[in-house]
């Protein structure tokens, strides 16, 4: 009874489907941008972080929409903050350099590529201790309070 239970709620609650971010790929390895983003657009807003993150890439590069940075940076945050290591490093590059903010903030650059290194992004280490090293201890110290915040909640089973 369990069984049928769980298969019918599962065959009731839309997913996003992997079916589609294949398709966007695909979309996207052709050069075909403006239907690459209407492919992601259903599954991003249905809450799938790769498909936030693909679009951030567009909107990043500009390819099939105009170039806006600002608008990269708020898709790579959506994904982020679900746990998209690739997309907390983009988070991270554009606190660095103040990409489509008003100013760089490097204590939150230090802390967005601490998640992504934990989450898995073997880059984002790097640039992780290259940072350290221009913060004051003030700042580390309130890196470390985000960094505890947020890594149990973007991973919490690490």
């Amino acid at each position: 009874m369990k069984t049928i239970l769980c298969l019918m709620f599962f065959s009731l609650c839309p997913l996003p489907a992997l079916a589609d971010l294949t398709q966007a790929q695909n979309l996207m390895q052709a050069g075909r941008f403006e239907e690459t983003m209407e492919e992601l657009l259903p599954a991003a807003r249905s809450g799938n972080a790769e498909a936030a993150q693909m679009i951030g890439v567009l909107y990043d590069l500009g390819l099939g929409v105009d170039q806006d940075y600002a608008r990269a940076f708020d898709w790579y945050l959506r994904a982020a903050m679900q746990g998209h290591p690739s997309a907390a490093a983009a988070v991270a590059y554009y606190f660095e350099t103040g990409r489509g903010l008003p100013a760089p903030d490097p204590m939150r650059a230090y802390v967005w590529y601490t998640l992504a290194a934990i989450g898995g992004d073997a880059d984002a280490a790097l640039s992780q201790g290259e940072l350290l090293d221009k913060l004051s201890d003030v700042e580390t110290s309130q890196a470390d309070i985000l960094i505890g915040d947020y890594k149990t909640w973007l991973f919490p089973f690490e």
